[in-house]
C-alpha cells in the first residue's frame, strides 16, 4: 500500500524518526517535561507544515545564487582560454 505524503513531507522517514527522537529528547532535557512519539510527530508536522515550505524555498534561492555566480565565473574562465 503506497503511504500518501503530504506536500510539506520533505523528510524521509529516517529523519523523521531521528527529529522526533530530538524532540522527546529537547523537551525532557530543556523543558523537564516528557511528551510521547504522538506528541513529538505532532510538533515535527506543525513546523513542517508552517515553515518547511519556507525553508525549502529560501535553499532553492541559495542554490539558483550559487549557480548564476559559478556562471559568472565560468564565462571569465573561459574567456582567458580564448585564443586572441
Amino acid at each position: 500500500m503506497t503511504e500518501i505524503k503530504r506536500r510539506w513531507e520533505r523528510l524521509s522517514d529516517e529523519d523523521k524518526t531521528q527529529t522526533k527522537e530530538q524532540l522527546i529528547q529537547f523537551f525532557e532535557n530543556e523543558r523537564d517535561e516528557k511528551i510521547g512519539i504522538i506528541a513529538a510527530d505532532e510538533i515535527l508536522n506543525f513546523f513542517l507544515q508552517s515553515a518547511g515550505s519556507k525553508l525549502y524555498n529560501m535553499g532553492v534561492e541559495d542554490a539558483k545564487k550559487a549557480i548564476k555566480n559559478r556562471h559568472e565565473e565560468l564565462k571569465y574562465d573561459l574567456d582567458d582560454l580564448l585564443d586572441v
